[in-house]
């Protein structure tokens, strides 16, 4: 059995999950003067025709905006467009007060994005120093540092290869082996019990059912302004796909900080627990 301070790992989704919308709707769109609709709607079309993915036909339909507009793609640029991105009410400070309460519980807690949207976007928002790591949808770049290429392409079944990666220890998305490889239970630094997967939407149920069934806790958000939750939401309770239905409202003192702050103590009594019938002292 692993004596170790205890770790945990709190997985995000980002659009509609951190932040109210889609990344790509906000300076991104602005910089293109294109309507919101009118691009999911090409990148829908552009998936059809080729048989492609969504993910990567978003991505490749970005670049050839990029070029129309005479945007040049680096990563600077899209970093740039990720400041601005708005973000649900408490979540600036959410990270230091739920890592500051898992300290006080003799906890140690990561906090990581796996997200369809795109990489570089997530690093230029405020936020971006507080995970441990970005899992998301990034491009390949040239000689010259302009995006030419999609490089890493995460829909909603690839998402869940990334809690194994957390589960085993290997964030190099390079490292094949490692993830493949079989490791004892007692040698993987975060358990899935310990986990917590927190998303909004239909991308998110294969990482939510996975979290779920290996003895985390899956959370399904909801816009704040909305008095309840979507029924297609709350049928994820149903369809046991997740513990617990919440607003995204990420403020101190609310339901979703109270909720988190419960499972962490969750995993403090279930470590001593652990302790006690293994006759360590």
């Amino acid at each position: 059995m692993n004596c170790k301070t205890p770790q945990m790992a709190i997985c995000y989704d980002f659009d509609g999950t951190l932040s109210p919308g889609c990344m790509q709707e906000y300076d991104f769109m602005r910089a293109l003067g294109d309507d919101p609709q009118k691009f999911w709607y090409k990148a829908h079309l552009l998936a059809q025709k080729q048989q492609a993915d969504d993910i990567a036909s978003y991505m490749q339909l970005m670049l050839a905006e990029c070029q129309k507009k005479r945007i040049i793609p680096t990563q600077k640029t899209f970093r740039s467009f990720g400041k601005r991105i708005p973000l649900y009410a408490g979540v600036e400070t959410w990270f230091d007060r739920t890592c500051h309460y898992a300290r006080k519980r003799g906890v140690i807690l990561h906090h990581y994005i796996i997200s369809s949207g795109l990489k570089e976007m997530i690093e230029g928002t405020p936020i971006a120093k507080y995970f441990q790591k970005i899992f998301a949808s990034s491009f390949m770049y040239d000689k010259k540092g302009v995006a030419i290429w999609p490089a890493v392409v995460l829909n909603y079944t690839s998402k869940t290869q990334f809690l194994f990666r957390i589960n085993k220890g290997c964030e190099d998305i390079t490292d094949n082996a490692s993830v493949n490889q079989y490791t004892p239970q007692k040698n993987r630094p975060i358990p899935f019990q310990n986990m917590i997967y927190i998303g909004d939407g239909q991308t998110d149920i294969p990482c939510m059912k996975m979290v779920n069934q290996n003895g985390g806790h899956s959370v399904a958000v909801y816009a704040p302004q909305n008095k309840k939750p979507p029924q297609k939401t709350l049928d994820l309770i149903k369809d046991k796909r997740v513990n617990i239905v919440l607003a995204a409202d990420y403020r101190a003192h609310q339901r979703l900080e109270k909720y988190i702050f419960a499972v962490i103590d969750k995993v403090v009594a279930d470590t001593q627990i652990e302790k006690y019938e293994n006759f360590i002292d």
